[in-house]
């Protein structure tokens, strides 16, 4: 039996007359990278928010590694081993790149919030650590607001990855990227994926890298489910390139082609 990381049953989330999430269930398997996709306004990043505690769930249940965690905080589900990054990059524009990645060392320590006062060693090399695998060491003591997006984006997974995760979440993080700085991130996310054993779930609308990361996709549309299974055919299936791709179902078999071609 695979090992399920994570088991979403029928997540809903409604804002009065609108239901944002309407009962999606999947599960995410440890070690995977699961990718998720959709149009404008299918609910993905509410998805996002109700399994990472940012909003109470409407209906469903949640499971981490078999506990359930849809009434779990922020904080609590950050320590058992979930953490996220933002479709902008959210970071702390007048601290410095190695106080940004401390506070996330500091956040998953599951210590209390006074030994943040303190320069507590273990945050201190976790924060080192995360920031040399990112490739940021060398600009820890840059004040982060003057950092470029693709920089940003880096420095918001190495505040992550300092937390310790097993699962980590990240929303659209090759958004305005140029091609070589989406080359770069792809190969920083296989690293963490392979090297540091972190399950990732990431929403992503660069078709090329969510085809060439995922393991397997799930496909949102207006709150639901629309498709989910490997990549390849989930994208050259029609009702998907109708509603989301906006292109040819020869388009689509390129694409999956190309990562074919990749992998051998």
């Amino acid at each position: 039996m695979e090992d399920v990381i994570l088991d979403v049953r029928g997540a809903t989330k409604r804002y009065g007359g609108l239901t944002a999430v309407d009962s999606v269930s999947f599960e995410v398997r440890r070690g995977e990278i699961f990718g998720i996709a959709g149009p404008n306004g299918a609910g993905k990043t509410t998805l996002f928010d109700v399994v990472t505690g940012m909003v109470r769930a409407s209906g469903g249940e949640i499971f981490f590694s078999g506990t359930p965690i849809g009434r779990s905080s922020i904080h609590e589900i950050c320590r058992l081993g979930i953490t996220r990054t933002f479709q902008k990059p959210s970071v702390f524009d007048s601290e410095t790149v190695m106080g940004n990645v401390v506070v996330g060392a500091h956040f998953g320590s599951g210590k209390p919030w006074w030994k943040s006062l303190q320069r507590d060693p273990e945050v201190w090399r976790r924060a080192a650590e995360a920031l040399e695998f990112v490739g940021l060491a060398e600009r820890a003591e840059e004040i982060s607001g003057d950092l470029p997006v693709y920089d940003k984006k880096r420095l918001m997974i190495a505040s992550a990855l300092a937390s310790s995760p097993q699962l980590l979440f990240l929303d659209e993080p090759f958004g305005g990227l140029t091609d070589d700085e989406i080359d770069a991130l792809l190969v920083l996310l296989e690293r963490i994926n392979e090297e540091q054993g972190v399950t990732i779930v990431l929403i992503e609308h660069v078709m090329r890298a969510l085809m060439a990361l995922s393991d397997r996709i799930l496909i949102m549309d207006q709150g639901k489910t629309l498709l989910q299974g490997e990549p390849k055919a989930v994208m050259s299936d029609p009702e998907v390139v109708r509603v989301y791709l906006g292109t040819s179902a020869d388009e689509v078999a390129t694409q999956g082609k190309e990562r074919d071609d990749a992998e051998h």
